[in-house]
């Protein structure tokens, strides 16, 4: 390797600058030069398992990977992947075999609509787009193992995530056996009579559409009637995540209605306490995993039967507070439940109440027409609403308690997705209902004693229950939980209720009407789906010309999908010998979501390149395997992964259910995906908007000094601006990008900049013009140790004297402590005071000193550290180089500062021996000139001397 490249001086029309100055200009070359050199070198490669370097201790670090959209990444973007990268530069220099991969989550709705736009395949953006980021990052020195780098459309990538949804659509969740287990098990059993059919026949007795429709009654991904986010406009379902508050496609603000569709669902639900559960056991911030458990949101109640008289069928509500049953006046049933057809009368009741029937002559029409309402609204503007819409069914129920006959309502703010779907209403104790309740001029009855004074509406809290009673049960004077397990007794000693664990978790909706994204490994016969065979994937996403579903008069929601799949015929319709012969299939024409590639990408970063397994059992239990030595309830998985804290619930809870199923049927030795989880800020930005309320461009503005709100402070073409602060965008005209940075700077200015400006885990502003601060320091070490004249190392083989070794020693046991914690702005800090030093001291560096400033200053500013190694004599790279370790003797201080208090208030500073005894130090507090002047020869009446921080006079 030769030094070329930044030995060369500069040119330019410059006359009076240094030839060999650090500017952007040398640090651009030297950056692309040390590129170059780590990936010619694969100096980043981690070795597997087996390999040499592989007995070193293992690191498996990773960041949530990006998708690559057109306009590339703007500066917020690498805040996460730089600090990754300084961690991963620190530990190799600490011995461990570091894996720190990247790759791109490329499948999804953005490159779909591009290609409807223009024309242009989704693959052909995608792929140009990766390429544009993958220079994007490499620019900013990452220290990536290029040789595992793969991207979600990658055909041999997605041959293992269908080969994955196999996996999963081939198992059942045994609940005696707490895991999942092969289908082939369920039916042997089946087959052998040791579980009996539902009806009791022998299996023998089913005809084949029977036997498959009860086998596929019970697999973890199953098709299902669910209530789904429709978007006519659009011509595809959307997640809950796609849907503004406001009901309405988060692309295209087109309206989105709630309807039943057939759609591919995984049984995520089965695994719900031991998501939750194993929560504890993962090294997660707080606050994730409470979101998790929100979102799982496990309660415990009871399910109760509410019979309907005139029609066979009840109905079940499930409630946490079943001892306020005495309390319910009303029903309600949310606008998608089945029963509502089924119960719902051909007339009115006589005397109706005029509020209930919504103007409909009959309650078929009010129901139709409220359901055809709601369907325009979001879930979230149905729970946050407070005014409360609705319509009586016609239908009554009866209260199991008390035989009392209640109105079954239909109203929004009842949720299909959570308990049944039906709740009890009991106005007075729950605000939602009581606000129904006065709507409607239903009956309100207190069941839980709000006590003296209480004039407020609903009553929320706990006290012992009041009008509960009848003539087998009274609750009366019972305690919330008293009155829970009494009333539970007596409704399952009825059959009319049993004590049950209920969550809002729902079953996973996992199908998508868009071309994009992985085909099913699935093909339909006359019985149902089939999934194709191992030796039949990949399933290949065929070229069309037509990527757009079909979409719809926006306004209609009784339309149904079509996707663009499904007019591909020659790839849809197939013959296939499965093993039984040839027969005619048609092949599933959905999707799967973007998360599907996102659930085990970390699996393939291991071992990319095999063609036999989604990933080798060694890579697995090397990288990823279970570490009893650092707990016993250790689950293994990532040892760190970090993104951000958007992702905190449904990624995270998608990728460890698909890895707990993995677990279960033998494919992983780990039991979660991610041992530890770090959450980093966000860069935000200022934007400037001028008199018009315009938006100007940021980088243009000039700061003019005024009001500490921004306006008058600033200006653009010499107007005065307002500043407000947010997230980057094109459309606030405040997006600056790496590219820009590295050129006007350099990339190991930009680095050090994001490292500097806060903590990790912290939000922080962007501003450019403080990025010559960083730049300015390396600077600094680079005179420090070369001449700007020459290009020649100054550094001198003499020994450092022991106030030098103090400063270094010190810089070395803080580094050492804030790089493992993510400490990089003090780590930063400290390593600019140790350099601040030798800029003041004004001799020439020892190469100790010098040699340890550059190892540590490697992981945040990577390619100026091995140039300036390379130039202190060194061979290759200083990736695997030896961390600077402290020396016990410079970190114990010779002497000790004690600031000296008379009144509490300080008036003078002392420095004694560090180990100077009590007396020592007070009598050389009283010795000092201010505080003999203050005492004006009296004595004082104590001197309290506090060991290692202060000494207080008492006159």
């Amino acid at each position: 390797m030769t030094t070329e490249t930044s030995a060369t001086p500069a040119t330019g029309d410059r006359p009076d600058r240094p030839a060999y100055r650090y500017d952007a200009e040398m640090a651009g070359r030297i950056e692309r030069k040390w590129q170059d050199f780590w990936e010619a070198e694969q100096t980043f490669r981690a070795a597997n398992p087996g390999e040499p370097g592989s007995e070193k201790p293992k690191f498996y670090l990773m960041d949530m990977f990006p998708y690559p959209s057109g306009s590339g990444l703007h500066v917020g973007h690498p805040l996460g992947f730089i600090g990754t990268d300084v961690l991963g530069r620190y530990l190799r220099m600490t011995g461990h075999n570091v894996l720190h991969p990247m790759g791109f989550d490329a499948f999804g709705l953005p490159a779909e609509q591009y290609a409807v736009q223009t024309g242009t395949h989704p693959r052909t953006t995608t792929e140009a787009n990766v390429v544009r980021y993958r220079q994007q990052l490499r620019q900013l020195g990452l220290g990536h193992d290029p040789s595992r780098s793969l991207a979600t459309t990658d055909i041999p990538f997605y041959r293992w995530t269908q080969w994955i949804f196999r996996e999963i659509f081939e198992a059942w969740y045994d609940t005696d056996a707490d895991r999942a287990r092969p289908i082939a098990e369920l039916r042997a059993q089946f087959e052998d009579g040791t579980r009996p059919t539902p009806d009791g026949r022998a299996w023998a007795g089913l005809s084949e559409g029977e036997r498959r429709a009860l086998i596929d009654s019970h697999r973890l991904a199953y098709i299902s009637e669910a209530p789904v986010n429709w978007c006519p406009g659009l011509g595809t379902v959307l997640a809950n995540e796609e849907v503004t508050p406001e009901g309405r496609s988060e692309r295209g603000n087109y309206p989105v209605f709630r309807r039943n569709l057939k759609q591919w669902m995984m049984r995520i639900t089965a695994y719900a306490d031991r998501l939750a559960d194993d929560l504890d056991r993962v090294e997660w911030p707080e606050s994730v995993k409470a979101m998790q458990r929100n979102w799982i949101g496990r309660s415990e109640g009871a399910q109760v039967r509410f019979p309907v008289p005139g029609s066979s069928t009840g109905i079940e509500v499930f409630t946490t507070r079943p001892d306020t049953l005495f309390g319910a006046t009303y029903m309600v049933l949310a606008p998608e439940h089945p029963l509502l057809d089924a119960i719902t009368p051909a007339a009115w009741p006589q005397d109706v109440d005029a509020r209930w029937t919504g103007g409909a002559a009959t309650p078929a029409e009010a129901v139709a027409a409220y359901r055809a309402q709601a369907a325009r609204k979001s879930e979230l503007d149905r729970q946050e609403s407070r005014d409360k819409t609705g319509v009586f069914t016609g239908a009554y129920a009866e209260n199991p308690v008390n035989g009392a006959s209640i109105p079954v309502f239909v109203a929004d703010y009842v949720l299909m997705g959570y308990g049944t779907g039906a709740i009890m209403a009991v106005p007075g104790q729950d605000q939602r209902d009581w606000d129904f309740a006065r709507t409607f001029g239903l009956p309100i009855v207190r069941t839980v004693d709000p006590g003296d004074g209480w004039d407020g509406e609903a009553f929320t809290g706990d006290g012992p229950a009041i009008n509960s009673a009848n003539d087998e049960i009274g609750l009366d004077g019972l305690g919330v939980d008293e009155a829970k397990r009494t009333i539970i007794d007596w409704l399952a000693a009825k059959g009319a209720g049993e004590s049950v664990v209920q969550y809002k978790l729902r079953d996973w909706l996992f199908s998508r009407q868009r071309y994009w994204g992985e085909p099913f490994p699935i093909v339909w016969d006359e019985h149902g789906p089939v999934s194709l065979p191992e030796d039949r994937l990949p399933v290949e996403l065929p070229d069309v010309d037509d990527y757009a579903p079909k979409t719809y008069d926006a306004d209609d929601a009784n339309t149904e999908p079509e996707p663009p799949l499904s007019r591909a015929s020659e790839w849809v319709n197939v013959e296939l010998d499965l093993g039984d012969g040839p027969k005619a299939y048609r092949r599933e024409t959905n999707t799967m979501p973007q998360w599907a590639g996102s659930c085990w990408y970390y699996l393939r970063y291991l071992d990319p390149d095999n063609a036999d397994r989604f990933v080798s059992t060694e890579a697995e239990q090397y990288w990823l395997g279970k570490d009893l030595a650092r707990s016993a309830a250790d689950p293994g998985g990532v040892d760190l992964y970090v993104g951000g804290v958007e992702h905190a619930v449904l990624h995270l809870l998608y990728s460890r259910f698909w890895h707990k199923v993995l677990f279960d049927l033998g494919h992983v030795s780990s039991e979660e995906p991610f041992r530890k989880l770090f959450n980093q800020g966000y860069i935000q930005a200022f934007a400037y908007t001028d008199a018009r309320g315009m938006y100007v461009p940021a980088e243009e503005v000039v700061e003019s000094g005024g009001g500490a709100d921004g306006a008058g402070g600033f200006t653009w073409n010499g107007e005065p601006v307002t500043q407000e602060y947010g997230k980057m965008g094109k459309s606030l005209r405040n997006v600056v990008t790496p590219d820009d940075m590295c050129d006007r700077y350099g990339a190991d200015t930009f680095r050090l900049y994001e490292m500097y400006t806060g903590p990790m885990e912290a939000s922080r502003p962007w501003s450019t013009r403080d990025v010559v601060g960083p730049q300015r320091f390396l600077q600094r070490v680079w005179r420090n140790l070369v001449d700007e004249g020459t290009g020649e190392v100054t550094v001198v083989d003499a020994e450092p004297g022991e106030e030098i070794l103090r400063s270094l020693h010190k810089a070395i046991a803080g580094v050492r402590e804030d790089y493992p914690a993510l400490h990089y702005n003090t780590a930063a800090a400290k390593l600019i005071e140790l350099n601040n030093v030798l800029t003041k001291r004004g001799t020439a560096v020892e190469r100790h000193v010098a040699e340890s400033l550059v190892l540590m200053m490697a992981p945040l500013a990577p390619h100026i550290a091995e140039e300036l190694w390379q130039k202190l004599g060194h061979d290759g790279s200083l990736a695997y180089a030896p961390f600077p370790e402290s020396d016990e003797r410079y970190l114990v201080a010779d002497t000790a500062e004690y600031p000296i208090q008379v009144n509490g208030k300080v008036r003078s500073r002392v420095t004694v021996p560090a180990d100077a005894s009590r007396e020592d130090i007070s009598a050389a507090a009283l010795a000092e000139e201010k505080i003999v002047a203050a005492l004006a020869g009296a004595e004082p009446k104590k001197v309290i001397v506090v060991p290692g921080r202060l000494v207080n006079v008492v006159p």
